[in-house]
């Protein structure tokens, strides 16, 4: 079987946003069910090409690191071609031109949309061949928490519009999919799919490889994610506000990660170490892990690379969406008092060697059969597929006509 994977943007072989590395975990396990892959998608400029994908270009995509001057004019095509400004952002080839494209790529059984903004912007590619379609939240409702928490009217009512216009991406593209992969199981009820024998829950693991711990330590307390994300951020400025105020300023607060704009004030104790080489070694070089996760969909990366690690960790309950259990150096708090405390009781034990690493490897080896049994159903069903008869491009203008 050969399927065709539309991605946003190609990737650069250090994935480092959980979206990235979610990707890396779906590709591999397709490519241990046999499947020939070819990627296609955007490149960020300056990087390379993965052997065989398809560019479709060069694009800066992400927030951080663009100016008020590119996001307005993301705002601004939005706007005018009445998309959602996830897909506006990607939405740069004709119907005719695309398809041009991936015919030059030869035969393919199938196409994987993991990502909801090419969805949305190529809508049309649903008649055209069997999808799959990959949702990695519920991007609608991240659109909505968004909304509720902008500091500025105009922002909560561009959040609201994207979070409408999503929702409709995410329906039809739920309804036209022969497949539908979550990836916490609560999302199939945001998705209104809870019931739809299409939905196959993926279970991911991280897939990195455990390292002995070597004992060093560069600080107390770690926090590891993509800031420019939105609701990342929520979790980030409830930390620093309301968490670190009640930790003792002898423990060192390390947060890694990209940012959008500069960073939040700060307590003394905190470093920001923007985006590092080697997510691993930050981790290991903590002695414990904040999961301080407030808003958002879909399964936390970060959480299942703590569990994975071994790592002792503080975690809010949304951190832990789409995990079954708490290992024993895991905490569970959601109250700010709680969670500095829980905090700074294992920062304690891990300090005088009363708490320690555990060993990830039975964690991730039940992730990872999981993942390949919903890997090769969704394979099944998608071979039986029949691409529905009728012009998709109906529904393109539907979409454009109801922002």
């Amino acid at each position: 079987m050969h399927l065709l994977v539309i991605v946003s943007i190609l990737p650069d072989g250090n994935p480092s946003t959980g979206y990235e590395i979610a990707n890396q975990a779906i590709l591999e396990a397709y490519r241990r069910q046999g499947v020939q892959l070819t990627l296609m998608g955007f490149r960020r400029p300056g990087a390379s090409v993965p052997e065989g994908a398809i560019c479709l270009g060069d694009l800066a995509i992400e927030n951080a690191g663009a100016s008020s001057f590119r996001k307005a004019a993301w705002v601004a095509g939005a706007l005018r071609r009445k998309l959602p400004v996830t897909a506006a952002k990607v939405a740069r080839l004709t119907h005719s031109e695309l398809l041009t494209v991936i015919k030059a790529a030869g035969r393919i059984d199938g196409i994987v949309f993991s990502s909801i903004a090419m969805a949305a912007a190529y809508p049309f590619l649903f008649s055209e061949y069997p999808c799959i379609f990959v949702a990695h939240n519920v991007e609608n409702r991240s659109a909505i928490e968004n909304a509720d928490n902008a500091h500025s009217a105009i922002d909560r009512v561009l959040y609201r519009r994207e979070a409408q216009l999503l929702e409709r991406a995410e329906a039809h593209a739920c309804e036209w999919a022969r497949v539908v992969h979550t990836l916490a199981e609560d999302d199939k009820i945001g998705l209104g799919i809870a019931r739809d024998d299409r939905a196959i829950n993926l279970p991911l693991v991280v897939g990195r490889r455990s390292v002995k711990d070597d004992g060093r330590r560069t600080h107390d307390i770690g926090l590891i994610g993509t800031w420019s994300w939105a609701p990342n951020r929520v979790g980030l400025d409830w930390f620093l506000n309301e968490v670190v105020p009640l930790v003792p300023l002898d423990f060192e607060i390390a947060i890694a990660g990209r940012f959008d704009g500069t960073v939040p004030r700060h307590a003394g104790n905190v470093r920001f170490l923007g985006r590092v080489e080697s997510a691993q070694d930050f981790v290991h070089g903590s002695r414990v892990l904040a999961l301080a996760t407030k808003a958002g969909t879909g399964i936390q990366l970060k959480t299942l690379e703590t569990f994975e690690e071994g790592m002792p960790a503080v975690a809010t309950g949304q951190a832990l969406r789409g995990v079954s259990y708490l290992p024993s150096n895991v905490r569970k708090a959601d109250r700010a008092g709680d969670f500095a405390n829980a905090l700074i009781d294992l920062v304690d034990k891990e300090r005088s060697g009363r708490i320690g690493r555990l060993d990830g490897a039975v964690f991730a080896g039940t992730q990872l059969a999981r993942l390949d049994e919903a890997v090769a159903a969704g394979l099944a069903r998608l071979r039986t597929a029949q691409i529905r008869p009728g012009d998709f491009r109906a529904y393109a203008a539907d979409l454009k006509a109801s922002a």
